[in-house]
């Protein structure tokens, strides 16, 4: 197994193949070489550096190659997806290649996938040509987002109030502009919602509501926050059921996904055919989706409900290949949420917060988080808002949006 990390993730991934018996060979850049990988589940660990052309991953991995058969490529990060690509296409492994990796990745290619599948989106348009731009700005209302094709998160997203700001910030872009899409904002709540997908068929998927947009908090501050809605209740039911239908149209074929929906309202502005509907009014449309887990420490929040880790599903899933059987464990049905911040404080004492419900606390460096788990929907929700309250006072701080990811 050669695993992709050009960023620092996937511990329990690399661990849970180690336990599925697999050789596990990690390619990583020269600045994490160094990094708390878990060394004991890795079999060899190889180094490239940033930025580095395709013919020089290959040229390295190559070297590899001659001294293990490699049978499985994984990118535990958004940004390897398109590498690992490549690496199969090369090397003609299983799993996907280019044309499939961008509908996970390209934010223009999964706008169009999904569009001409039926899946109901915002308004978009490339930003390629001077005149398209100009006649879909006349035709669409502002506000509008011009936002990175390939990264990840709210990273460089720009929300744009008119055409002025709009020609700014695509000459801004400079030699960059073809690699951002133009998208109507559409204002409302965002969901996300977590997959396996084992032989092209969701296996199993869990709808969450954030408390805010994330692209508002990475923009102007405040508590992360997402909770569990009812697979039963009118959004829960929606939104998976929009969920199957985005992935069948994509194709990953095996592996796990995070996707995101925005919640309407019902009030227009978004493209495509008509959305699912949830309670009330609301009109679900896709805003993007990943070929990997959900990061924020959604993992833990979904395994606190469920029982089931996606690090460890996809590990297992990847183990299993083509030719062996792979199935979900039996999954609780509890719900959970969590509540996370940046902390004034480098280590914040964290001992006041001891309920029950509680199923993990989160210990980083200059954050403050908990993950919270119970059988009752509503107790969840008012623990959150307790939470919420408390953690303004107790820790609450705020950085610059990031322009770029970090190490």
């Amino acid at each position: 197994m050669l695993c992709i990390a050009t960023y620092f993730k996937g511990e329990a991934f690399l661990r849970e193949c180690r336990r599925q018996g697999a050789t596990v060979l990690l390619l990583t850049v020269d600045s994490l070489a160094d990094a708390a990988w878990p060394r004991e589940a890795i079999d060899e660990i190889h180094t490239i550096t940033r930025g580095e052309t395709d013919a020089g991953i290959r040229r390295r991995v190559d070297a590899i190659a001659r001294a293990h058969r490699i049978d499985r490529i994984v990118a535990l990060d958004d940004f390897d997806v398109e590498d690992a690509a490549m690496l199969r296409e090369h090397l003609q492994l299983p799993g996907m290649g280019r044309t499939t990796a961008s509908r996970f990745r390209d934010k223009l290619t999964m706008r169009i996938a999904a569009r001409s599948s039926g899946i109901p989106v915002p308004e978009f348009c490339a930003t390629f040509n001077d005149q398209q731009v100009n006649e879909w700005a006349g035709r669409v209302p502002p506000p509008w987002v011009l936002k990175p094709r390939s990264s990840a998160a709210a990273i460089g997203i720009k929300k744009l109030s008119n055409r002025d700001e709009l020609w700014r910030a695509l000459d801004a872009a400079g030699a960059e502009r073809s690699q951002t899409v133009l998208e109507q904002f559409v204002p409302g709540d965002v969901y996300h919602v977590d997959s396996i997908i084992w032989n092209g068929t969701v296996s199993f998927a869990v709808a969450y509501k954030y408390g805010r947009p994330p692209m508002e908090i990475a923009h102007q501050g405040g508590i992360f926050i997402t909770r569990r809605l009812a697979d039963a209740s009118d959004e829960g039911r929606a939104l998976l059921d929009l969920n199957r239908r985005l992935q069948g149209a994509l194709g990953l074929g095996r592996g796990v996904s995070h996707t995101e929906f925005i919640g309407a309202g019902g009030s227009g502005g978004a493209g495509g055919a008509g959305g699912a509907r949830g309670s009330g009014a609301s009109e679900f449309v896709f805003l993007e989706t990943s070929a990997r887990v959900g990061g924020a420490f959604i993992v833990d929040t979904i395994e606190a409900a469920t029982g089931i880790n996606l690090w460890h599903e996809w590990a297992r899933i990847e183990a299993a290949g083509e030719h062996d059987e792979y199935a979900v464990p039996p999954p609780r049905d509890d719900f959970s949420g969590i509540i996370l911040t940046l902390a004034r404080q480098e280590s914040p004492d964290m001992s006041a917060y001891a309920d029950p419900e509680i199923a993990k606390t989160i210990r980083k460096d200059h954050h403050a988080g908990l993950i919270v788990c119970s059988p009752d929907a509503q107790r969840v929700e008012a623990l959150i808002a307790d939470y919420t309250r408390r953690f303004y006072h107790d820790f609450f701080a705020t950085a610059p949006p990031l322009e770029r990811p970090l190490e």
